[in-house]
């Protein structure tokens, strides 16, 4: 059964508004126009997601945070609203049920949870901040001399690939697979399941190698995990880690540059350091989070939530970029933003991002090592000419097309660094999950 756009059909309150597609050219063009609509509607509002989709939106900062930690009133779990959504539907991949940490509770959730962070708790900062320069300069390196570049294409994609992929072992060649599923699912387009699909087979081949012939990989340590997870729960785990740790942690690079080179407020301060990158981060975690609308909840039973009515088994998703911006006399708009103590970008509750401290740590590195090599960067084209890929649940461009005064020369890599798949993985591999 194809959930009714009307609002009637079973798991789907009424709502006198028409939904408000998120999904398309119009919507990545202006979201937050789309936003300041949706909530005149109220706290939550219906939202179309793909055709024939609909969900309500949590706009609202405080129900958003209220929502994110009941999990009396909700469940994570997908089952009974997938039941009528089509089997080829382009949101699937993003939010059909799977065996991981996103889409169960209590018991199954923390066992899930468990194992994915003692894994990441393995990525030393010092040696994964070390990745990051290394794999930076050689990015850097490959296009200064042209004077002009791609920051999306040529570096922000690459960086985080590079250490995702170097991190849990990906053979070099199934690394374009990996980026064409983990983004393929995410734009939410026609081929969003084969994406996820080829994404799922890499992964699994892996898993299969792993369990033959263990390596000094952070697959080898989850397949080792006490939780015991396996095989189809050790794909889903680091399927679930690479598509919401490469994708986001690729547009939080990349939007944070287009805040810096957009923004007179940076200006002439590129080559700052730390605190200009951070601002940025921050700015970016605030304004434009790279995972815009997402945190898919489902009602345990009818219920009313913040004034709305709710029907069992309904799709709720949260907005952190409309909650995150959102100006009322409980959230000034004179309240701080900087920092990451109030925004929502990084969820909260039981279902927080547990990958959090790993990806500021690249998006910062990124920023402060690009800047600092090429600090008169300066955009190509102008702001409201850039592309911004379509899809309801992220905020990312397509491109960043950059003009700079050439460098003759950088720090070149050496020769064991430009090949992909080499020994520099950014993990301590002795002692034990709580060692």
């Amino acid at each position: 059964m194809t959930p009714s756009v009307t609002g009637t059909s079973p798991g789907d309150a009424p709502s006198p508004h028409e939904p408000l597609a998120l999904y398309g050219a119009g919507f990545a063009a202006d979201p937050h126009g789309h936003y300041r609509r949706l909530r005149a509607q109220g706290p939550l509002a219906r939202v179309r997601i793909a055709p024939d989709i609909d969900a309500t939106l949590v706009t609202d900062y405080h129900a958003a945070a209220d929502l994110l930690r009941d999990t009396e009133t909700f469940t994570k779990d997908p089952r009974a609203w997938q039941a009528g959504v089509p089997a080829d539907s382009p949101v699937l991949p993003v939010l059909g049920h799977r065996p991981t940490a996103l889409f169960t509770d209590g018991a199954v959730h923390a066992r899930y949870r468990d194992a994915i962070n003692d894994t990441l708790a393995l990525i030393e900062p010092h040696l994964l901040r070390a990745e990051v320069v290394r794999v930076a300069q050689r990015l850097i390196a490959a296009f200064s001399a042209t004077g002009t570049g791609d920051l999306i294409a040529q570096y922000a994609r690459r960086l985080p690939l590079h250490v995702f992929t170097a991190s849990f072992g990906v053979a070099p060649q199934d690394v374009e697979r990996v980026v064409r599923g983990t983004a393929g699912m995410m734009d939410s387009g026609a081929d969003a399941t084969e994406a996820y699909d080829d994404l799922v087979a890499v992964v699994s081949a892996l898993v299969h190698e792993r369990r033959r012939r263990p390596g000094r990989d952070l697959t080898t340590y989850l397949l080792a995990h006490p939780a015991g997870l396996d095989d189809d729960e050790a794909v889903r785990q680091i399927t679930l880690i690479m598509s919401v740790g490469h994708d986001p942690t690729t547009n939080l690079i990349g939007n944070a540059l287009l805040r810096m080179l957009s923004d007179t407020g940076y200006g002439g301060s590129l080559h700052g350091g730390a605190t200009t990158a951070r601002e940025a981060v921050d700015d970016v975690l605030w304004r434009d989070p790279p995972l815009a609308n997402l945190g898919a909840h489902f009602p345990r039973h009818d219920t009313e939530f913040h004034g709305v009515p709710l029907r069992a088994g309904q799709l709720v998703l949260v907005s952190f970029a409309a909650a995150n911006t959102q100006s009322t006399p409980s959230v000034p708009k004179t309240a701080v933003r900087s920092g990451d103590g109030g925004h929502l970008a990084w969820s909260t509750g039981p279902h927080r991002c547990p990958a959090k401290p790993s990806a500021l740590l690249m998006a910062t590195t990124a920023i402060e090592e690009l800047t600092s090599q090429l600090c008169d960067l300066r955009l190509a084209v102008e702001p409201g000419e850039l592309v911004w890929r379509p899809g309801p649940f992220h905020r990312a461009l397509a491109h960043l097309p950059v003009r700079f005064t050439p460098l003759d020369a950088l720090v070149e890599a050496d020769e064991a660094g430009a090949r992909d798949g080499d020994d520099h993985v950014p993990i301590r591999v002795a002692g034990t999950p709580n060692g």
